[in-house]
């Protein structure tokens, strides 16, 4: 499968990849401003997310995001990702060292690492407002629980357009592939929500050797998000040599819609800096 995409723009090439809450459009506040800056910039759409169909058996994102490049026939890039964007760019970067020539992490996930309580919890009401047919609170609950007080309306608006469709695309994934399970064997579902899609869901990959990472990687956490992210943002310097950790006081899970004007141009001086021109 050949996922969504948009690209613009001449240069270097910068790879834009999703929190598993919104889809490609996330980055609109970032797309013509990475273009002006001189760059080539590529966003797609993981499976069950936008305009990418709902995945009907075993894949991987990184995968994906692979076979995309090397149809766009780019053997280099920036990754910068957001939440589980940041965990398939750490995933890309450790798989193809060649390929990541610089890595901006916002409030990143980590291969390989199981979820903390709170993010428990999170799935377990997540899970049970689905299974009551309670679509508009599984959507409230993402957006009170990723945005912070940063966030204006508009952005929350946006945010639960994202999020309520790729519930929808998802979910519906599901009911047909539960339908056909009789005649086809069948297959659990990914939960509704997660980074993933229906079906099988994103085939679990052997966990990426992180130190492999020679790319120069700016991991941002945000002071109110969930502990995991801000562990995991503090935690990378110690697995990728040379990583650095800034913490945004006000920020919580998704910095780059609560305050633009702000994360913008840290991503753009980030790259200026470090990434390959």
């Amino acid at each position: 499968m050949t996922i969504s995409f948009d690209r613009t723009g001449q240069g270097p090439t910068v790879v834009l990849l999703h929190s598993g809450v919104c889809d490609r459009r996330m980055w609109d506040l970032q797309w013509q401003s990475l273009a002006d800056a001189g760059y080539e910039v590529v966003r797609c759409d993981f499976r069950g997310f936008g305009e990418t169909p709902a995945g009907t058996g075993p894949y991987s994102d990184a995968d994906d995001v692979l076979e995309l490049l090397d149809t766009l026939g780019i053997g280099r890039a920036a990754l910068i990702g957001s939440s589980y964007g940041g965990k398939v760019a750490l995933e890309l970067a450790a798989r193809r060292p060649e390929l990541a020539a610089a890595l901006v992490l916002l409030c990143a996930g980590q291969p390989g690492r199981p979820p903390g309580p709170r993010l428990r919890a999170f799935g377990r009401q997540e899970d049970a407002l689905i299974e009551a047919d309670d679509l508009e609170g599984a959507v409230e609950l993402n957006v009170s629980t990723w945005l912070g007080p940063e966030a204006d309306d508009e952005t929350r608006e946006a945010v639960r357009r994202m999020q309520r469709h790729a519930f929808e695309v998802q979910l519906a994934a599901e009911k047909e592939f539960a339908d056909a399970e009789p005649a086809e064997g069948g297959a659990d579902g990914e939960e509704a929500g997660d980074a993933g899609a229906a079906g099988d869901g994103p085939a679990q990959s052997p966990e990426p050797d992180l130190s492999r990472i020679d790319a120069p990687c700016l991991a941002v956490s945000g002071a109110r998000d969930v502990e995991d992210f801000r562990q995991i943002a503090a935690g990378l310097p110690a697995l990728i040599p040379g990583a650095r950790h800034v913490e945004l006081p006000w920020a919580q899970h998704l910095p780059s819609l609560e305050r633009p004007a702000e994360v913008t141009p840290l991503i753009t001086g980030f790259l200026a800096e470090h990434a390959t021109r």
